[in-house]
């Protein structure tokens, strides 16, 4: 069980860095003495979990994808009733999504009944800052991760309404974290406006979203939407299946 949780805390390190990394740094970020570290990364490699760059360094492995396909499964069969009830609300496309490193990636979606509507693929992966999933999720972060975050991904600007710098992102998330709610107004795509909470009490960070044209979505449907994904996220939460049923959702 020791070496499980020792090969666990390596994973989750390679998983928090983002990029590949050399075992000296694994084996002070773990804090497992090197040749132990090495050990658990040489039966790691072998098994496809963990791979080694031609530098030495270690990455995730391709053989997690797998894994992480089947979780995301999971968690929209256990997201997707959520979400249809949001769209049967407000006729506006639903999204749930979930921090996986710096990013954020689209888990599930119910989509609007509308022929415009604001369309994403399950599986995409987008930068936070530009996003109000991502938003709402930084939203549950302490400043000083967010910082970091920021610092290691940049801010590149997808429109011309973009955030672009991080004081001003500490001041909307201080805001979105006041009122409960983070919004994405044309910030990823333009003439798209995204509401978006976070779920809170899940054993990962996430956030649920109504997306939809600005011209349907207006500031004044921001008043009616927000309370309801609210309240519509936080049942979710509390119908979260416990550990020993997350496998049984994962199966197709």
């Amino acid at each position: 069980m020791q070496s499980l949780d020792r090969a666990f805390e390596l994973l989750e390190g390679l998983a928090d860095a983002g990029r590949p990394v050399s075992l000296s740094e694994l084996a002070e970020a773990s804090g497992l003495p090197m040749p132990t570290a090495h050990r658990l990364l040489k039966f790691l490699t072998g098994q496809g979990y963990v791979r080694q760059e031609p530098d030495k360094r270690y990455a995730l492995g391709l053989r997690l994808i797998r894994l992480g396909q089947s979780a995301s499964r999971g968690l929209g069969t256990w997201a997707t009733p959520y979400l249809s009830r949001l769209v049967a609300r407000f006729e506006e496309t639903a999204n749930m999504a979930i921090l996986q490193g710096d990013s954020c990636v689209y888990v599930a979606q119910v989509s609007s009944p509308q022929s415009m509507r604001m369309f994403t693929e399950v599986g995409k992966v987008v930068m936070p800052h530009c996003t109000g999933v991502g938003k709402a999720i930084m939203s549950e972060l302490p400043d000083r991760e967010v910082l970091s975050m920021l610092d290691r991904t940049g801010m590149p600007a997808r429109t011309e309404h973009t955030i672009v710098t991080p004081q001003a992102m500490l001041e909307v998330l201080g805001e979105a974290r006041r009122r409960g709610y983070a919004l994405d107004d044309g910030e990823q795509e333009v003439g798209v406006r995204c509401v978006a909470v976070p779920v809170k009490g899940l054993p990962f960070l996430a956030a649920m979203s109504v997306s939809g044209p600005s011209g349907r979505v207006t500031m004044d449907a921001v008043d009616d939407i927000a309370p309801v994904i609210q309240e519509v996220a936080a049942e979710a939460s509390a119908a979260f299946p416990a550990p020993d049923r997350v496998a049984a959702l994962a199966t197709p």
